[in-house]
């Protein structure tokens, strides 16, 4: 009895504690973790009890410090996990904290300047993409406002997006390039066919395989992409990853697109909407999908490497 006890105890811990589900991405017939350019090493899905009052769902950015991992939604909240990766996989993700989004005086953002969408951690605080009123600004990790960054002029002017809601997505930085951004998809009067990442001073265009969604920087030069499309007649959803060497673009400034993953649903892959992208512990990366407040879809977390060329 005691024993049973013991056991009925252990297992309604672990249930209420569980935030991790196993879930493989892979279509069934793909025995094998590599996929083109990537390594699978683990895809989890989240389940998460209110923290605090507040659902936890729409997660669609991602960013990484040594145990920590941070996420957003596109109401301005500001998530805080702690995570641990052991033998190459996601062992735990504990959520520590929510907080909303606030400007230099304390107060929350107001509906049309909250919808963040790109994040990256730098320097002990996180920068911030929105959409909606297209700008970037970097937050302390308790989600205040620190300062505006400053970005490329033609971003600046909502009017010259194609909606408010294809804004700034994705959101990348490192000390040669600094801030680098992208709207989810191309400006007005510019080719559907390309897409354009933006630094405060310079632009590089490449093919596009879809809306991009977030951004990554690989190392110094190159930069990871990610992009997705959705097809609604035969209702089937696709994530592209590829890579782009920003130091060795062709005339015009015309990249190389080097895809490394395309997973479809069409073709057996259980993916959702992939978002996030943030890269954790050296050589691998999390990416995560949003599930639009919607019970129909799914928070997935998928932890990769980059295969060597």
């Amino acid at each position: 009895m005691k024993k049973l006890l013991l056991l009925i105890t252990f297992l309604t811990i672990t249930t209420l504690q569980s935030r991790l589900i196993n879930y493989d991405i892979r279509p069934d017939d793909l025995n094998t973790n590599k996929h083109m350019g990537i390594t699978i090493l683990d895809s989890k899905q989240l389940k998460f009890k209110k923290y605090k009052g507040y659902e936890v769902e729409e997660l669609s950015a991602l960013a990484a410090s040594k145990k920590r991992l941070y996420a957003l939604d596109d109401k301005g909240k500001l998530y805080t996990f702690k995570i641990k990766i052991k033998n190459n996989k996601i062992k735990k993700l504990k959520l520590r904290n929510i907080a909303k989004l606030k400007d230099k005086n304390g107060n929350k953002l107001t509906k049309k300047d909250r919808d963040s969408e790109g994040l990256v951690y730098v320097n002990g605080g996180l920068l911030v993409s929105f959409e909606k009123n297209p700008r970037v600004e970097n937050y302390s990790l308790k989600a205040k406002e620190l300062n505006k960054m400053k970005i490329n002029k033609k971003l600046r002017d909502i009017d010259k997006y194609h909606s408010d809601n294809t804004a700034l997505e994705a959101l990348a930085y490192n000390y040669k390039y600094g801030v680098v951004t992208a709207p989810e998809s191309p400006l007005k009067k510019q080719n559907l066919s390309y897409h354009t990442l933006y630094a405060k001073k310079k632009t590089w265009k490449f093919r596009s395989n879809g809306h991009i969604t977030a951004l990554e920087f690989i190392n110094e030069d190159e930069i990871l992409v990610m992009q997705r499309s959705f097809n609604h007649f035969t209702r089937s959803r696709e994530t592209v990853l590829s890579k782009i060497n920003l130091a060795s673009c062709g005339k015009k400034d015309i990249c190389k697109n080097e895809i490394l993953a395309r997973m479809n649903t069409k073709d057996g892959w259980n993916i959702d909407n992939f978002e996030g992208l943030t890269k954790i512990d050296g050589d691998k990366y999390l990416m995560i999908s949003d599930d639009n407040g919607n019970f129909l879809q799914k928070t997935l977390l998928v932890l990769f490497t980059i295969n060597e060329l």
